[in-house]
């Protein structure tokens, strides 16, 4: 993220709520979040590269024009679609050391900016089951091979890292609500033998893959057969038992991330046959259990491979939403359309490439439009920090929420954080989207009905020039003069518009 007059990078990484608002103008009381009084009222929070988080005075709304053609666009209160679930990241190994890299105030810090309510407030994060992409290296939880009984599981590494990175975010957020998925079945339990699909990417360390052990897409890389169903669905069984034992409850499950890649990090093809015959095996484990099962996640534009999966009666039977990424929202009209009354959730960010900068959270603002407008009820952001740089443990430079100096003992908030502030600090679990109709192409904007009546328009200005806005709320007009290239959150109370 470039800089504004002071160093954002020296700013952001200042341990104190204090010292950033005064070191960072324009961030003083604002930077750090709204007091609950603050709350009450109206609110507008504008951000724009170097600048985040600068307040602006709510202007008054007034009657409507006599003119129709005076109004930018309407707010239709009368017609709210999707239920928010909520808004949130993922946890991951490489985050936790990122994170346990700064003295305790500063982590603390940190942690406040992302799941506290004067911060973010995330309410609903993903984790992964073993080992992901960020990981510090490969695992699972039971590597000893024909272990059926899982006599051998365990979650120990998790207790070193993801376990506690988790608790520390439920002591600010209690009501914290957690769903995981596996990038990779314990080894034995694929037909390759291999955490891996795909050969190591050029210029990084050979993952030890061999070419009889390599993985395609549109096949089955887990071993079909029912003893492995069985086991593989009481692997998820006791990780959610394990997790639970340390206080952390995991409300949903998916089956694989991104089951159509062929990775050289922890991976595994499925067709979606071979969901089909899995999925009602983990079904019942997680009925035990009380865990909700959503499919996904898919991350190819193509909604006949739900179809072929929801063909299935049994499997159809558990599957309670979907989960969709990357490439997978080509498909977003299609779902929307063949499947209303499943949940789908936007189950993580597309990552970048380490810049953390204006242009990818514009991409991003873009990226989850499109999710909202299409039914989606969550947005998962992908990783919540890591170290400056943002490598992961098999050579992709990612982006992230928090992006911490390892050295320097200090950490800076990123574009893409104050991205996501703009919906998440405000927009409640519960709330209702609001579409918005536009015929005069004030369509950039999103706006959301929380439970306690208040408004929430999150307004976009692409262009480098000011541009007014005209809103018709209720049958009243709101008018904002947006800032060139600026993203706003308007936040007005029940009281305001009846």
């Amino acid at each position: 993220m470039a800089g504004p007059g002071v160093s954002r990078r020296e700013a952001f990484g200042l341990v104190g709520a204090g010292a950033l608002a005064s070191a960072v103008p324009g961030l003083a009381g604002a930077a750090t979040g709204s007091t609950p009084d603050e709350r009450s009222g109206p609110l507008w929070f504008s951000t724009r590269a170097g600048q985040p988080w600068r307040p602006v005075a709510v202007p008054q709304l007034t009657a409507a024009a006599a003119n129709p053609f005076a109004m930018s666009a309407q707010i239709r209160l009368d017609a709210p679609k999707q239920t928010i679930a909520g808004f949130g990241g993922a946890f991951s190994e490489k985050g936790w050391e990122a994170l346990s890299a700064l003295p305790a105030p500063a982590r603390a810090t940190a942690l406040e900016r992302l799941f506290g309510d004067d911060g973010c407030a995330f309410s609903q994060c993903r984790t992964p089951i073993g080992a992901n992409d960020i990981s510090r290296k490969w695992y699972s939880y039971d590597e000893t091979p024909g272990d059926f009984a899982l006599s051998h599981f365990s979650v120990a590494n998790d207790r070193e890292t993801l376990i506690p990175y988790i608790k520390a975010a439920k002591a600010l957020r209690p009501d914290l609500k957690v769903w995981a998925s596996p990038w990779s079945p314990p080894t034995w339990m694929k037909k390759g033998g291999h955490y891996a699909q795909a050969p190591a990417w050029p210029n990084n360390p050979d993952n030890g893959i061999r070419p009889d052990q390599l993985g395609k897409e549109g096949t089955d890389s887990f071993i079909q057969e029912d003893r492995y169903f069985e086991a593989y669905a009481r692997y998820f069984a006791r990780y959610v038992e394990e997790y639970a034992k340390d206080g952390i409850r995991i409300d949903t499950v998916m089956p694989q991330n991104e089951f159509n890649s062929a990775q050289p990090f922890p991976s595994c093809t499925w067709t979606p046959e071979g969901l089909a015959r899995f999925i009602p095996f983990l079904g019942r484990e997680m009925d035990r259990l009380g865990v909700r099962v959503f499919f996904g996640t898919l991350e190819r534009g193509n909604a006949d491979l739900v179809s072929a999966v929801m063909a299935h009666p049994e499997a159809a039977a558990v599957i309670k939403g979907l989960g969709v990424q990357w490439a997978g929202k080509a498909a977003l009209p299609a779902l929307a359309e063949r499947f209303p009354k499943l949940e789908l959730w936007g189950s993580e960010q597309e990552c970048g490439v380490g810049t953390n900068d204006w242009h990818y959270a514009r991409y991003g603002w873009a990226t989850l439009k499109r999710y909202f407008q299409y039914g989606a009820s969550a947005w998962t952001y992908w990783n919540l920090a890591m170290p400056k740089g943002g490598w992961s443990g098999w050579g992709w430079p990612q982006n992230s929420l928090v992006e911490v100096d390892t050295a320097a003992g200090t950490f800076r908030l990123t574009e893409d954080y104050w991205l996501i502030r703009h919906l998440a600090a405000f927009v409640r679990p519960g709330a209702r989207f609001v579409p918005v109709d536009s015929f005069l192409g004030f369509d950039d904007q999103l706006a959301f009905r929380n439970p306690d009546g208040s408004l929430v328009l999150v307004t976009n200005n692409a262009i480098a020039q000011p541009l007014t806005v005209r809103n018709m709320i209720g049958g009243r007009m709101l008018s904002l003069e947006l800032a060139p290239d600026s993203l706003n959150t308007i936040v007005l109370p029940a009281s305001m518009i009846g």
